[in-house]
């Protein structure tokens, strides 16, 4: 392996990060200890050894960029075997009703989890290097920063790590001051010698994977899986789950949440923060490309917002991130170029398709050129029309943020962005309008409980079926749901109302119930609805510009700007609000609140829930 220490040099390190890199050697056994530093000499020496070891190949049509295709069993986040282990079940979930199962998250028991970590961990890394990532989520030396320490046997993880996070000696001079971190354990779980061949060179073990949050030792132990959701734990474990839970213990908010700034025409500039489930568009809303001239988007973060109010009561939010991983298959130049032009260089792509040429390819991209062939993601040749996509529907692209064109010059900013208004968003195929606005902040606390969207492919759940997905953190949550509402609850008490962010919902994804087809073009025409939530984030009046619906404030008649929009646009479509599909939509609101949140539903949504029901059946 490449710079090899051994256990011995360990003493080197802070004592807290060496206790915690001696416990892990002695449980997982590993051949040796490599501490990252991240220099640009180190990490080349790690992709030379993913290179060599067949994990992943150089793309020569790009600049240091790489392809590495996993085990087909080893391709998204497993929910299922996603788990919070705390000693009181109620600290995790709310107790479903009648002995149903929580969709809010999986508790584990103590002495479960203790068994499970038994039968996993101890001697997992035999034959391997254990790599120790010191790394910090939000720019080193911001208050609103926390550190983290992961240990890892596999160096794709620790390149994924090195554009993800800042990772590197930075940070353990941090550590070194005696600043906190969050201690993360994660290995493959494919010990040599190895009992079975690799598919794909891809080390996993996809019959044992675990992922285990402990938030109240700030603990994350994941086991079996390589894939970045479940590996890279700086990303949903520790900036979601274990952050949630700090967040609830310190105050502030670990959000689901891309982070955009918006200038208008005249220089005005507002910040935005807006919560989607994966892959409803998060990086193409963050990195939109405005059709309204003399509009400027410009990007924090397309994943994940840290935000806590600051001395003067301002929400301020920074991007945990160093990077982006994002989803390939649909973006295009014609979806977000940025990103196209963000994934030129230094990139790890993995599960694309690959081309003759040395370059990838994905379903969305424009077909390759004449005599270029192809190859899917299992690595067979493939061509247009085959029944298999050629790159996996969860294909990603892993790519530093600051190669973004359009990033942000505040993204690093240690103080954090000012955010005016926070956006709710999902893939609704009838009934929800195009925007609305909540009527205040208690009602927009109750809009983002009540978040539901068609499932994707970011996680392994199947068919076109609509999930709830409060605020987007269904998958996330590090503690209970109803506790978290409460949180949220608590923000307008923390703060003078005039500095609460307003609060939105947007729906890019409804249809012609006729045609099938999308109702609105979406991309850089949603820079039409970022401009109505511009002006009411600035409005004098409450009904500036709006008009009073049964579900909040939704734009009045020629309130969205439709100048040089490409075709025609039924608007009368988009905005109706029909009462039948609310009836139901609230029916179904009240059976789920009942059923998953229970006792622990906090009264002010309750109250919000009993409104909307009066208002829809008036």
């Amino acid at each position: 392996s490449v710079g090899v220490r051994s256990l011995a040099s360990i003493p080197s390190l802070p004592s807290a990060v060496a206790d915690f890199v001696k416990g892990a050697a002695d449980e997982c056994k590993p051949a040796n200890v490599h501490v990252v530093t991240g220099t640009p000499e180190e990490t080349a020496n790690i992709l030379a050894c993913l290179e060599r070891d067949g994990m992943v190949k150089k793309l020569p049509k790009y600049q240091n960029c790489w392809l590495a295709r996993t085990d087909p069993k080893d391709v998204a986040r497993v929910e299922s075997k996603t788990v919070i282990v705390t000693k009181n079940q109620r600290d995790t979930i709310p107790i479903p009703a009648a002995g149903g199962k929580s969709q809010l998250g999986n508790w584990m028991s103590e002495s479960d989890w203790q068994r499970a970590r038994q039968e996993r961990f101890p001697g997992c890394m035999a034959g391997r290097t254990m790599y120790v990532i010191p790394f910090s989520m939000g720019p080193v030396g911001s208050t609103l920063s926390k550190y983290g320490v992961q240990v890892t046997d596999s160096p794709y993880v620790v390149a994924s790590m090195g554009i993800m996070t800042r990772m590197g000696s930075p940070v353990l001079q941090k550590l070194s001051e005696g600043e906190e971190f969050v201690r993360c354990q994660h290995s493959v779980g494919q010990p040599f010698p190895l009992k079975a061949p690799l598919v794909n060179s891809w080390p996993c073990n996809p019959e044992k994977v675990l992922i285990s949050h402990l938030p109240d030792t700030r603990q994350i132990l994941s086991f079996g899986s390589g894939y970045g959701g479940n590996s890279l734990l700086g990303k949903k474990c520790f900036a979601l789950r274990i952050a949630s839970r700090i967040a609830k213990d310190e105050g502030w908010l670990a959000e689901h949440m891309l982070i955009l700034g918006i200038t208008n025409p005249q220089g005005v500039k507002r910040y935005v923060a807006a919560a989607f489930p994966s892959a409803c568009g998060k990086t193409n809303l963050a990195m939109m490309k405005p059709s309204l001239p003399g509009w400027k988007v410009e990007c924090v973060g397309d994943d994940i917002a840290w935000m806590k109010f600051d001395s003067q009561g301002k929400l301020r939010a920074i991007n945990p991130e160093n990077g982006f991983f994002g989803v390939a298959p649909g973006t295009s130049d014609k979806t977000n170029p940025y990103a196209m032009a963000t994934i030129s260089k230094n990139t790890v792509f993995t599960n694309v398709g690959e081309t003759s040429d040395g370059g990838v390819w994905w379903e969305g991209l424009d077909p390759p050129g004449a005599g270029v062939t192809l190859t899917d993601w299992h690595g067979k040749t493939w061509k247009p029309g085959s029944s298999t996509p050629c790159a996996h529907p969860n294909s990603r692209f892993c790519a530093p943020a600051a190669q973004c064109p359009i990033i942000d010059p505040h993204w690093e900013s240690e103080e954090g962005v000012p955010i005016d208004a926070i956006i709710f968003g999902g893939r609704r195929p009838e009934g929800v309008p195009l925007v609305y606005e909540s009527f205040n902040w208690q009602h927009g606390v109750f809009v983002g409980a009540a978040m539901r969207s068609e499932a994707t492919a970011a996680a392994e759940h199947k068919g076109k079926v609509i999930m709830h997905d409060p605020f987007a953190m269904r998958p996330f949550f590090g503690y209970n749901f109803g506790d978290y509402l409460a949180h949220w609850l608590s923000m307008q008490k923390r703060k003078a109302p005039t500095h609460l962010p307003r609060i939105f919902h947007v729906n890019w994804f409804r249809k012609d119930p006729s045609s099938g087809a999308f109702l609105w073009p979406g991309f850089g025409e949603n820079s039409r609805v970022l401009e109505w939530i511009f002006k009411r984030c600035g409005r004098e009046r409450e009904d500036e510009a709006a008009k009073k619906s049964i579900i909040g404030w939704v734009p009045e008649d020629g309130a969205i700007n439709t100048k040089g929009l490409s075709g025609s646009v039924n608007m009368g479509a988009l905005f109706d609000v029909p009462k039948p599909f609310w009836q139901k939509e609230v029916k179904e609101l009240r059976a789920y609140f009942t059923q998953q949140v229970g006792a622990d539903l906090p009264a002010q949504v309750e109250a919000e829930l009993k409104a909307l029901e009066d208002r829809v059946h008036k």
